[in-house]
């Protein structure tokens, strides 16, 4: 629903080209929208667009989508999804283009909006949809309800109903929806090709640029393929940029460069390995495993019954796609976030989070703490970073540098043993720190390692 409270208030009619005394029916592919005005007064004025989703129609025309049961029984015909930002772009496309034959100067006016969008899927949860929206300039009011009240334990709905409020054009608040919906439901309802690139920097000029989630943005509005995701993101960026993956890659190299001397990256997939190993977890999660270097340390030791691990890029040099990977079956990778809630990630023996946090904001380190030790919450969970102390003993590293361009801070132990202390008390976790790597007697060793384990005695 879009409501405002512009005077006069019915002049929202002549901004979505429908009249607030009709209601409208549109036919589309996937079953029908209604557009229709609840109230349409001087002062304010509702319009609402309502789809009918037909779910025959959508199992006739599915491309290789649902299989079996689920064709049946889904969300679809009674969750706002890709399919409303369909109906947007077809329904009100005059207006998500900013045209307006009667009123083009209100179309070029910000006004103000309230949208509300109802049972919107969203797995990352009310965080997510604030991350996404109050970039934009939106106050934001998210309402949840229980999947069901007769079963508690079965917990909150992914179903969201989301209320935004804001001084917008029309055509801005109407892109915002259209790109945005899509990616907090992540999961297209339809072909997604390189045509759909075009779609997202048309609807997304002005405004996703700068936002702080592009990236995120833009891999869930592409439904996570790699070379369309970096296609957008290209064109997104300055020209005179370096592509981010590329970046990426030379900075790992530069950080591996550095600690090579010392073989430290062996020692810490050793060091973790040792202590997963000790703990005795089966069931292990890798977050954050960058180009998989632990991943194919626990592939190899047949003792893991199963491994997940968090970015595609680990993919390609794992092959996990052949059917002949001695891994095949155990290792599985997920799409997933390290600071929004995935119901996904609960239930593991252990997590390793190898090198990660240092690459954080401070600001979204606590909400990394809360989805890690108080949602997914291990029994038993090591995380490694680097100590700054120690960067003095690495050639070519220029004093008060970090080893990594991406780093957003590296701490001394005592900054770590302080984070791991009160890690280890607020989530009720015994606590073991060491360090990995050779051991200089002023500096520490140059990689420190925190176990937290519920189990117990702590590790000696």
């Amino acid at each position: 629903m879009i409501a405002t409270t512009y005077k006069p208030a019915t002049d929202l009619g002549y901004l979505l080209s429908k009249h607030p005394d009709r209601c409208q029916s549109f036919e589309l592919n996937f079953g029908k929208a209604h557009v229709f005005f609840p109230e349409a007064t001087s002062d304010r004025c509702t319009a609402a667009l309502l789809l009918d989703i037909d779910p025959v129609s959508l199992i006739r025309r599915e491309r290789g989508g649902l299989r079996g049961l689920d064709q049946y029984v889904n969300d679809r015909p009674f969750a706002s999804s890709s399919f409303l930002s369909v109906a947007i772009a077809r329904v009100l496309g005059t207006a998500l283009g900013g045209r307006s034959k009667e009123h083009l100067d209100l179309a070029d006016t910000p006004i103000p909006l309230e949208l509300t969008v109802h049972s919107l899927p969203c797995g990352g949860g009310e965080a997510m949809v604030r991350s996404l929206f109050e970039p934009l300039g939106y106050a934001v009011r998210v309402e949840s309800r229980m999947l069901d009240v007769q079963y508690p334990d079965w917990g909150p709905s992914r179903h969201l109903n989301v209320h935004l409020t804001g001084l917008q054009r029309l055509s801005d608040a109407l892109k915002h929806l259209y790109v945005l919906i899509p990616v907090l439901d992540d999961d297209k309802h339809y072909w997604v090709g390189k045509d759909e690139v075009q779609k997202l920097l048309r609807h997304g000029s002005g405004w996703l640029e700068s936002h702080p989630a592009k990236e995120l943005i833009a891999e869930r509005y592409l439904a996570h393929q790699r070379s369309l995701t970096r296609e957008a993101l290209a064109a997104l960026l300055d020209e005179d940029q370096e592509d981010p993956d590329e970046a990426a890659e030379r900075f790992e190299a530069d950080e591996q460069r550095v600690e090579a001397p010392i073989s430290l990256n062996e020692a810490r997939q050793q060091a973790v390995l040792g202590a997963l190993k000790e703990a005795g977890a089966h069931r292990v999660l890798d977050l954050g495993c960058g180009e998989g270097c632990l991943l194919r340390t626990l592939a190899a030791d047949r003792s893991f019954d199963e491994i997940v691990g968090s970015l595609e890029v680990a993919r390609d040099r794992l092959h996990l796609d052949s059917p002949f990977a001695a891994a095949a079956g155990r290792v599985k990778l997920l799409h997933a976030s390290l600071i929004y809630r995935d119901r996904r990630l609960s239930g593991y023996d252990a997590a390793a989070i190898v090198e990660v946090i240092e690459h954080l904001d401070l600001a979204r380190l606590a909400a990394f703490e809360r989805v890690l030790f108080e949602f997914a919450s291990p029994r038993t969970v090591i995380v490694t970073t680097p100590n700054f102390e120690y960067n003095v003993r690495f050639e070519g590293l220029a004093a008060g540098a970090f080893r990594h361009h991406d780093h957003r801070f590296e701490w001394s132990r005592a900054e770590f043993d302080a984070w791991a202390t009160t890690i280890a008390a607020r989530f009720g976790y015994r606590l073991d720190v060491s360090g990995i790597g050779p051991i200089d007697p002023d500096l520490g060793s140059p990689t420190q390692m925190a176990i937290f384990n519920r189990n117990g005695a702590a590790h000696v």
